[in-house]
């Protein structure tokens, strides 16, 4: 499930490994630090599958009538699901409350953060590399007994001060200190083009250092949670009014609430094995499947409600889990009697 998961973020995972050149290392740590954000989705899934999973082969197989009949009670049946769901949901708990919030970071400046702390900038030869957004960089096939042939830049990160610049030679400079990088340019030459058309500036040089912007650390900044207490304030500042801070204030909820949903699933998994056992192992699957997303959906209508004003974002947050729980009540009952 992590893995399907995984692959909504795979071509940026690629993008990172081509464009950017971050090596088999750097990867790995992009994936370890996005799989809590992702185990706290997958983890209530899969308690719930392996739930439904066991019990509908104990009653396809009639194992658990003969378990019934053996004078073993339905609660010391679903006893072992209790602990099991206990063990998930404890987990599920530890990754929502302190692995998810370290991070809770965009996968965007999280490969920022890769590639500042690697200091390395791929050039690759024939093709045009765009290490920035507006900076072009051309590097020809290297033809020469130094294995370089010039390079090109193209800067229209100023639209004022389109700068065209090349050299016959580079080399490339980083500072560890600064998480800075550049390229050292051999005779070349730096073509300004002003705006008046008629004009045209044309300076040479023997050396010439061009450095990049430093990637700015204040991105990691901007993307951290703002505590409870900073949400509470900024909602009394509007009037709790503001969608946004709404949104972000219910997912302070929905922290403990998941967990607790986790433990529900575990125990719903109980009475919808043993109705789903008609239907074969792949019928308990697919059952599960359509929970899940009716349990999803709740949580969209929450969101929506509490976005318009109507629930509280702490409702909006445990209402699903509220209709889960009673979902689950009922059918246990059910099923004991059964």
């Amino acid at each position: 499930m992590c893995f399907i998961i995984f692959t909504k973020e795979m071509l940026r995972l690629v993008d990172l490994v081509v464009s950017r050149g971050i090596g088999p290392a750097s990867l790995g740590k992009v994936i370890l630090s996005l799989l809590p954000s992702f185990l706290v989705l997958t983890l209530p899934i899969a308690c719930l599958i392996a739930t439904i999973s066991a019990f509908n082969r104990l009653s396809f197989d009639q194992e658990l009538t003969a378990i019934r009949a053996a004078g073993v009670g339905f609660w010391r049946v679903v006893l072992p699901v209790v602990v099991f769901s206990g063990g998930v949901f404890g987990l599920t708990m530890i990754l929502s409350q302190w692995g998810q919030p370290w991070s809770n970071v965009s996968l965007k400046t999280l490969a920022l953060s890769v590639i500042e702390d690697e200091l390395t900038l791929p050039l690759d030869s024939g093709v045009f590399n765009e290490p920035l957004s507006g900076l072009m960089v051309y590097v020809p096939a290297p033809h020469q007994a130094n294995g370089q042939s010039g390079i090109f830049i193209a800067d229209r990160r100023n639209p004022q001060k389109v700068l065209i610049i090349v050299a016959t030679g580079y080399q490339m400079l980083k500072q560890n200190d600064h998480h800075q990088l550049g390229i050292r340019l051999f005779d070349g030459a730096i073509h300004q083009i002003p705006e008046d058309p008629l004009s045209f500036h044309r300076v040479t040089f023997q050396t010439y250092d061009f450095w990049l912007p430093p990637a700015s650390r204040s991105l990691k900044a901007k993307t951290e949670r703002k505590t409870y207490a900073e949400l509470i304030q900024d909602l009394d500042q509007t009037k709790w009014a503001d969608s946004g801070q709404l949104r972000r204030l219910m997912e302070y909820y929905k922290d403990t609430a998941f967990p607790v949903a986790t433990f529900i699933f575990g125990l719903l998994g109980v009475p919808v094995g043993i109705v789903s056992k008609r239907s074969g192992k792949t019928g308990g699957f697919a059952i599960g499947v359509l929970i899940i997303i009716g349990f999803y959906l709740l949580n969209v209508l929450g969101e929506f409600l509490v976005t318009a004003l109507i629930f509280s974002p702490f409702w909006g947050a445990w209402v699903p889990n509220v209709v889960l729980m009673g979902l689950t009540s009922w059918l246990l009952v059910r099923a004991r009697r059964g």
